[in-house]
């Protein structure tokens, strides 16, 4: 298939969750690290996100979600990728996402999750390694 050019990433804060530090640090780590990054801002719907990532020919969808919401708001975010057929879009995330949260939301298609500690350099090493590449099983 053979995509050039740097990893673009959509990075957004879906539902209610007002607090956008986290998503920003992110933003700015991957945007460091040579990827292109679109940050949707805060208060975003399922359907804007997918929109975004799909307008932006994104590579992958980066979730913040603090509102104890991740459960739906991911869940919504990978039907609407498969409605779409755009599956190849990889989504990952980070969050207060409680451990036993985390196999089903794997299971649903999510491709990792960070909590809180997780490192920038860990999250840019990640997307580095398995975005535009097969998920490793």
């Amino acid at each position: 298939m053979g995509v050039t050019g740097p990893i673009r990433v959509v990075v957004a804060k879906p539902g209610l969750d007002g607090h956008d530090r986290g998503a920003k640090v992110i933003a700015r780590a991957l945007r460091d690290a040579g990827m292109e990054v679109i940050y949707t801002g805060l208060h975003q719907t399922p359907e804007q996100i997918v929109d975004t990532a799909i307008q932006e020919d994104a590579d992958a969808i980066g979730l913040s979600i603090l509102s104890g919401a991740h459960n739906t708001l991911f869940a919504k975010v990978i039907e609407l990728l498969k409605e779409r057929d755009a599956e190849d879009i990889k989504v990952f995330g980070g969050g207060i996402i409680p451990e036993e949260d985390i196999p089903p939301l794997k299971e649903l298609g999510v491709a990792e999750l960070f909590t809180p500690g997780a490192t920038t350099t860990e999250i840019v090493s990640w997307v580095n390694a398995n975005v535009r590449q097969p998920a490793q099983t």
